[in-house]
């Protein structure tokens, strides 16, 4: 399954959101993010290796985050995405834009409706 952007900007509950300015300011604090939402990974060269939390992982190295790209896979199921927010999205069971707009506010940019 892969988590995409072409939900964000058109939802019939909420207006639209800047995903691609989200993603810009996630990417530039990714590490810190990843620290916080997958504690138990570790750097290794230009990607961040966790176990996944959404399945029963028992051995780290299957589950991958690009630190300077954001995109993301799962290589023991068919998980993965392009960026920090479907990252969020996969991670804490949210929609794409949900997703989007809880980033939104962790990192202060407050002018995002």
């Amino acid at each position: 399954m892969t988590f995409s952007s072409s939900s964000c900007d058109r939802t019939a509950s909420a207006r639209p959101v800047d995903c691609a300015r989200i993603n810009h300011a996630a990417l530039s604090v990714l590490p810190l993010l990843l620290q916080r939402w997958l504690p138990e990974g570790r750097k290794e060269g230009r990607e961040w290796v966790a176990l996944n939390p959404c399945r029963r992982d028992r051995h780290p190295g299957s589950f991958k985050i690009n630190l300077h790209t954001g995109r993301w896979s799962d290589f023991a199921t068919e998980h993965r995405g392009g960026d920090p927010v479907s990252l969020a999205a996969y991670l804490f069971g949210l929609s794409y834009h949900d997703a989007a707009r809880k980033i939104a506010v962790m990192l202060g940019l407050e002018d995002i409706p």
